[in-house]
C-alpha cells in the first residue's frame, strides 16, 4: 500500500525542561529543548466535568515513557469542563483545550482536535472513562509495528466485551456494525470510538469525511475509498461512573445519514434524505388534519389551509431537532426560522403547482405530473431552507450544546 510521508517537521507540544528527560520516541525529534509529541490523544468532551480530571491523570500514567499530548475538545455546556482542562494545562503543557462555541458533535470535535495536532499518530478516546486508557500504548505499538493506517480497540473480537452495557444498547451497537459491514469489511467493531490513526492516513481522507454525527471511525474508514490497513485489539468496555449517555434519536438519525452519505457517493446531501423522510410524516399529518376538519366544516379550502399549516409547522420542528440537530435553532432564532420556513415552503408549493400543471399539459399522466412537481418542490424546499432557515448565523452560546 502506498503511504504518503509528512514533508515538514511537526511542531513541539511538550517541554522537556518542565517534565524532565523522557525516553526518546521513535520520532526522535527535538527542537530548542522542546519535545515533539509522537502521539496526540484527542478527547471529545461534552458535560464530562466529573470525569475529566480522572481521565487526564489516567492518561498521564498510561502514556509514561512516550512523547505525547492530550487535546480535549470541549463543546460548550456551561458546566466548567473547559476550566478544569485549562487548570491542568497550566501545570502540564502536554494538555491542551479547544473550546468550541456554536459548534457541536462528537465527529466534528474529533476532526478539529486531530487537525490541531502535528503528531504522526492520533488517538481518539471518550471522556467518560469507559475506554481502557492503558490500551493506548498497545494500539500505538501495533500500528507502528504492522504499519497500519488504523488500530482499533474492539469490543466484539475474541477477548473483548461490552461490559455492563444495557442489552438494548448492545443490540443497537451490533445492528449498526451489521449495517456498516459493506463499508468496513472485516472490521469487527466499526462503531468503536476508541482507536489510533496514522496522520498521513487522516490527511488522505479528511476531505471525504461526512464530519457530523457520532461515529468518526466509520466515517474515516468509509472515506478511504480504497486500500486501507486496519489492525484490532480486544478491550473490555467499562461502566460509566458519572454523567449520562448521549445516545438518542438524533444519534440514530445521524448514523443513517452517515451511511447514506457514503453509499450515495454524495450525489445528494445526506441531510436531504432525512428532510424527505420528515416530509413524508408531514403528508401523513396533513391527511390526518384534512379529513376530520373537512368532515366537520364542509369547507375544503379552510380545511386544506389548516392542514397545510399544521404539516409545515410539524416539518419545521422535526427538521430542527433531527435533520439540523447540529445547527438547532432556539429562542428568537427558532421563531424567525419558522417564518422563513413557511415562506420557503410556500414558494415550494407554487413551484409544485406550476411544474405539475406544465407536465400535465404536456400530456403526461396525472400521477407523473404530480410526482414531478412534488420532487422539484422538495429539492427547492431543502436547498432554500438549508440556506435561509438553517444557514450561517451567529453562535448561540448555551444553545450550542450538543
Amino acid at each position: 500500500m502506498r503511504r504518503s510521508r509528512s514533508t515538514s517537521a511537526p511542531l513541539s507540544r511538550s517541554w522537556r525542561g518542565l517534565h524532565g528527560s523522557s525516553p526518546r520516541s521513535s520520532s526522535g525529534v527535538t527542537k530548542g529543548g522542546w519535545r515533539v509529541p509522537e502521539l496526540s490523544v484527542v478527547v471529545p468532551a461534552f458535560r464530562e466535568r466529573e470525569n475529566i480530571p480522572a481521565l487526564l491523570h489516567a492518561l498521564e500514567q498510561a502514556l509514561a515513557g512516550l512523547d505525547w499530548e492530550t487535546i480535549v475538545v470541549v463543546d460548550d455546556a456551561f458546566d466548567g469542563t473547559e476550566d478544569l482542562v485549562r487548570e491542568r494545562a497550566q501545570r502540564d503543557p502536554r494538555v491542551r483545550c479547544i473550546q468550541r462555541i456554536g459548534r457541536r458533535g462528537l465527529a466534528s470535535a474529533c476532526i478539529e482536535g486531530m487537525l490541531a495536532s502535528s503528531a504522526p499518530y492520533l488517538a481518539v478516546i471518550d471522556a467518560d472513562l469507559q475506554h481502557d486508557e492503558t490500551l493506548v500504548p498497545q494500539l500505538l505499538a501495533k500500528a507502528r509495528r504492522e504499519e497500519a493506517d488504523v488500530a482499533v480497540a474492539s469490543r466484539y473480537m475474541a477477548g473483548g466485551s461490552t461490559g455492563e452495557l444495557a442489552p438494548k444498547r448492545v443490540r443497537l451497537s451490533r445492528l449498526a456494525a451489521t449495517l456498516s459491514a459493506t463499508l468496513c469489511e472485516g472490521l469487527t467493531d466499526p462503531t468503536s470510538g476508541f482507536f489510533v490513526v496514522r496522520r498521513t492516513f487522516l490527511d488522505r481522507v479528511v476531505r471525504n469525511l461526512y464530519g457530523r454525527g457520532f461515529k468518526i471511525l466509520l466515517d474515516l474508514i468509509a472515506a478511504a475509498r480504497g486500500k486501507i490497513r486496519i489492525v484490532e485489539l480486544p478491550y473490555r468496555m467499562r461502566s460509566r461512573a458519572y454523567g449520562e449517555s448521549k445516545l438518542g434519536a438524533r444519534v440514530v438519525a445521524e448514523f443513517f445519514m452517515l451511511l447514506l452519505y457514503h453509499f450515495m457517493g454524495r450525489l445528494l446531501p445526506a441531510r436531504f434524505f432525512l428532510f424527505a423522510a420528515v416530509g413524508v410524516t408531514g403528508v401523513g399529518l396533513h391527511l390526518c388534519v384534512l379529513w376530520p376538519l373537512f368532515a366537520l366544516t364542509g369547507n375544503f379550502a379552510l380545511s386544506q389551509a389548516v392542514a397545510t399549516w399544521a404539516a409545515m409547522t410539524s416539518n419545521f420542528f422535526l427538521n430542527n431537532v433531527f435533520t439540523y440537530g447540529d445547527q438547532r435553532l432556539r429562542g428568537r432564532l427558532m421563531w424567525r426560522g419558522l417564518l422563513s420556513f413557511y415562506a420557503a415552503c410556500g414558494i415550494g408549493a407554487l413551484i409544485n403547482l406550476a411544474i405539475a400543471e406544465w407536465l400535465f399539459l404536456k400530456s403526461l399522466p396525472y400521477w407523473v405530473a404530480g410526482l414531478g412537481g412534488a420532487s422539484i418542490a422538495a429539492l427547492w424546499n431543502f436547498f432554500a431552507t438549508a440556506s435561509f432557515t438553517w444557514g450561517a448565523r451567529p453562535p448561540q452560546g448555551a444553545d450550542a450544546a450538543r
